[in-house]
């Protein structure tokens, strides 16, 4: 009985899987892509490449990065020194075209610093990637939403 149970379960967990299997958009770096024209500031760093707009930054960290908090204070830093002023509340935008590693519980890190952050969107184009955000959801304090294509995560963090 337990043996059919499981076989029940499992093979309605793979019929589950695949109807919510997703076809994932081609990797999209802000570069190749038509928002660089209203772009601000790019700067680059070792660990990545960032784009800071009107109302958000986004981030494409390079491949095999472990990005910690010592990385995102460079980075926080710089957008400070733009605006000439620590009183910026941006949106981010993670767009993960690249696989690296992070530590999720930097987030409490940031908002300990008493940074802020408005919205957060992540661009996924992997099904681990949309895994992983699961748990870098616990850490944040702000609305935070997944996205296939960058060009719906900008239009949400650019909305109301």
């Amino acid at each position: 009985m337990q043996r059919s149970t499981f076989g029940a379960l499992h093979f309605s967990l793979l019929y589950l899987r695949g109807c919510i299997t997703l076809h994932y958009a081609p990797k999209m770096k802000l570069e190749n892509s038509p928002l660089k024209k209203k772009c601000l500031l790019k700067f680059s760093e070792p660990f990545g490449e960032f784009y800071l707009f009107e109302n958000f930054l986004v981030s494409e960290i390079a491949e095999g990065v472990h990005f910690d908090w010592e990385k995102a204070e460079i980075i926080i830093h710089r957008v400070y020194d733009y605006f000439g002023t620590k009183d910026v509340e941006l949106g981010y935008l993670s767009n993960r075209v690249n696989s690296y590693s992070i530590t999720a519980q930097d987030w409490l890190k940031f908002y300990k610093e008493r940074h802020t952050v408005g919205r957060v969107a992540i661009v996924a184009y992997e099904e681990k990637g949309f895994l992983s955000v699961q748990l870098e959801k616990m850490f944040t304090r702000s609305t935070y939403k997944t996205f296939h294509s960058l060009e719906d995560a900008v239009s949400w963090l650019s909305s109301d």
